[in-house]
């Protein structure tokens, strides 16, 4: 029995953020996905993607304070992104940066009573949602 290791055996390996995406719509979960791609840039690790459908869940992973980045719809039903991403602001402490996904530019201005970080409207532009995920989670990484 060899004691050997790889030679990489004792690298720390760098996690990638984790993204908490938040959706009553798979199919809106699938295009914020695939809009923000696998990773940040080129060489980061990859995403991991906390995909949640209810209001509970998206708080009880909130609390837990294992996240690098809210993303919320605020088209959602029964609890919009919008008011929830309010809730999370007020009652979590660190809350951390929180992304809305309005229906059109012309929501922004919920966005701000929301509390939210960033907005983003639909039609998602793939180029325009990176960027804010990018600025959010990564803010001395992002060009400005």
């Amino acid at each position: 029995m060899s004691t050997a290791q790889p030679e990489n055996a004792g690298a720390a390996t760098t996690a990638g953020p984790r993204i908490l995406l938040y959706s009553d719509d798979v199919d809106a979960r699938a295009q914020v996905r695939l809009a923000v791609g696998r990773r940040l840039r080129r060489g980061a690790p990859d995403i991991e993607w906390v995909e949640v459908a209810t209001a509970a869940a998206v708080i009880a992973q909130a609390e837990s304070g294992a996240l690098d980045l809210l993303i919320l719809d605020g088209e959602a039903d029964k609890v919009g992104g919008l008011g929830l991403a309010r809730q999370l602001k007020d009652e979590i402490f660190r809350c951390p940066p929180t992304l809305v996904l309005t229906g059109r530019p012309q929501d922004a201005w919920l966005a701000s009573w929301s509390n939210a970080d960033a907005v983003v409207s639909r039609p998602l532009d793939p180029v325009e949602l990176h960027g804010a995920v990018a600025a959010l989670v990564e803010p001395s990484a992002v060009p400005r």
